[in-house]
């Protein structure tokens, strides 16, 4: 595997203010599809690096931006414990810097040889779920799978909410939702799941019983392992069906 901290020029970035990402492929078999892999409100973290490490494992280029880039070089809630920091640092994020991050990233995975762009997947923890979801609409020709596990505001009273990009989307989105979730409560995903299958957009709500909102990461308290594997299970199923030459799947 290669592995690589890039210096991201973005338009919201300056010289002193990078968007750093890490950025981590298999050494052979290039190009590989590109994955933008989006970090929950705790922040950038190895936690976050191995889970990219996953991925990229099975045959991807996964780029994982430290989003929180505009305010601080680095921020990781496990270290300072300041939670009024990490809600200010997430509230002053918002899908359109998302798109712009997004299309920054993709831009240098242009150049590069190891990674294509041609099928693009994104999956979002968290505060990042609705991120993935809002690229599915926005970048409709290159962006064509997006997985939101235990994500919050995926249906917002904005013009700019995740759900009414679903009319625009050419591709497949996942929402994998805790049972129990104050972020993401059943009635938001219910709304979300009737704004998909009203948009005639492919993809699939599923429940997570006996889980709580952060259930994915090994890390957290709240980690299940079952339903972490499950979530493991239905991203490689999904980036495996929509990013990959359908000639090469058929071999």
């Amino acid at each position: 595997m290669i592995e690589q901290f890039l210096d991201i020029v973005t338009p919201d970035s300056t010289p002193d203010t990078p968007m750093v990402t890490f950025v981590v492929h298999p050494e052979e078999g290039g190009p590989h599809p590109v994955v933008l892999f989006f970090m929950d409100a705790p922040g950038m973290r190895e936690e976050i690096r191995d889970m990219a490490r996953r991925l990229a494992s099975a045959g991807y280029y996964v780029m994982a931006p430290q989003l929180y880039y505009r305010e601080v070089a680095e921020y990781n809630l496990f270290e300072t414990e300041d939670r009024g920091r990490m809600q200010e640092l997430m509230g002053n994020l918002g899908n359109k810097m998302a798109l712009r991050d997004s299309q920054a990233l993709l831009a240098h995975a242009d150049d590069d040889d190891a990674a294509s762009t041609a099928r693009v997947g994104a999956v979002g923890y968290c505060m990042s779920g609705p991120f993935a979801v809002y690229l599915l609409g926005q970048i409709p020709n290159q962006v064509v799978a997006a997985a939101s596990i235990h994500g919050v505001r995926l249906v917002a009273d904005s013009t700019d909410s995740p759900h009414l990009q679903l009319a625009n989307a050419r591709g497949e989105v996942y929402v994998g939702a805790a049972e129990v979730d104050s972020y993401a409560p059943p009635e938001m995903i219910d709304a979300f799941e009737a704004a998909r299958v009203a948009a005639d957009c492919a993809g699939r709500t599923e429940w997570y019983p006996g889980t709580e909102h952060g259930f994915a990461f090994s890390e957290r308290p709240m980690y299940v392992k079952e339903a972490s594997e499950r979530h493991w299970e239905r991203l490689h199923d999904l980036f495996d069906r929509t990013l990959r030459d359908p000639v090469m799947n058929a071999g």
